[in-house]
């Protein structure tokens, strides 16, 4: 049998793995990748939580809008 090494990982730092786009644009590219990907859903029950989860994005996304 061979020897398992097992080297440690660097600790991630918070600061390092923030990829620097914001909130706004997050939710943005979320709702764009739902219309883009919502003509290839058949399955009913996850059309209904693709529906519920572009509602909620959308909502934050307006309220975002109508505070700033």
């Amino acid at each position: 049998m061979g020897q398992v090494l097992q080297f440690r990982l660097p600790p991630v730092d918070a600061e390092d793995s923030l990829t620097g786009i914001d909130l706004v644009t997050a939710v943005e590219v979320a709702l764009r990748d739902l219309a883009e990907i919502a003509p290839f859903v058949t399955l009913a029950s996850a059309r209904a939580q693709l529906s519920a989860c572009r509602e909620v994005l959308q909502a934050g996304l307006t309220a975002e809008a109508a505070a700033g």
